[in-house]
């Protein structure tokens, strides 16, 4: 048997192998580390599972449930997630880079130190979630809810917020820099030091929001309400520092 058979015939082999063992794992049991890339689990009921460094890169989970699972660690890039819902779950250095997870829901979830960049989170609910230190660069989140969530140091640089709930929420320290906050609901936040720069804030309203030291440099805030709100040494969009006893007007 010549050594070009041999090697085509050893290519075939691995090739069946290799297809075969990527469609067995979508039938493996739900356990920690297990291996999900590209499996489709639409509606599947996974409450409460231990899911822990799961691999479930590009994997179809749209309507799936995952409330009060442990999902700590677990790649998620590039998954579908349309109205998945995550309720409650611990999430904590997840990766969700690239998801289509329109109208999912993350009420009161653990997701500290996650990764959301660039993806499509359009109507998802976020209320009540711990995120700090969180990137959700460049993500598409119009019309999501981040009422009462904990988002200080997290990354929203680039991202549409456009017409989102944010009130109550606190975001010390976070950056919206040339993010988009058209009709932004911002109303009793806590925004200490984050950066508005070069964003877009028309008809945003900060209603007794704290944005003490916050920047608003070059940004675009036509239209938006400050009623009520902590201006104290706030950057203003003409690079004025506002005067430590300024509230609602920056004096």
């Amino acid at each position: 048997m010549s050594i070009t058979l041999v090697k085509s015939l050893f290519l075939i082999f691995f090739f069946i192998a290799g297809v075969s063992s990527v469609y067995s794992a979508c039938d493996d049991t739900a356990a920690p580390e297990v291996n999900w890339a590209n499996c489709d689990f639409t509606g599947k009921d996974f409450k409460n599972n231990d899911l822990t460094g799961a691999v479930l890169t590009g994997a179809t989970l749209d309507g799936a449930d995952f409330s009060g699972a442990i999902l700590e660690n677990v790649d998620l890039n590039f998954a579908s997630l349309t109205n998945a819902r995550f309720d409650g779950a611990r999430m904590a250095n997840i990766r969700l880079v690239g998801v289509d997870a329109q109208g999912a829901s993350f009420k009161n979830a653990v997701m500290v130190n996650s990764r959301l960049s660039r993806s499509s989170l359009k109507k998802s609910d976020f209320s009540g979630v711990k995120a700090e230190k969180s990137n959700f660069y460049q993500a598409d989140l119009e019309s999501a809810i981040f009422a009462g969530a904990l988002l200080s140091k997290v990354n929203f640089e680039g991202a549409n917020l456009s017409s989102a709930d944010f009130s109550h929420s606190v975001l010390n320290e976070s950056v919206l820099r040339n993010s988009r906050l058209r009709n932004t609901n911002m109303k009793y936040a806590e925004l200490s030091k984050v950066i508005f720069d070069k964003s877009d804030c028309r008809g945003a309203d900060f209603t007794k929001a704290d944005l003490s030291k916050a920047s608003f440099r070059e940004a675009d805030i036509d239209e938006s309400v400050f009623d009520e709100a902590v201006l104290k040494d706030t950057i203003w969009s003409d690079y004025r520092r506002c005067r430590a006893n300024s509230i609602g007007t920056c004096k």
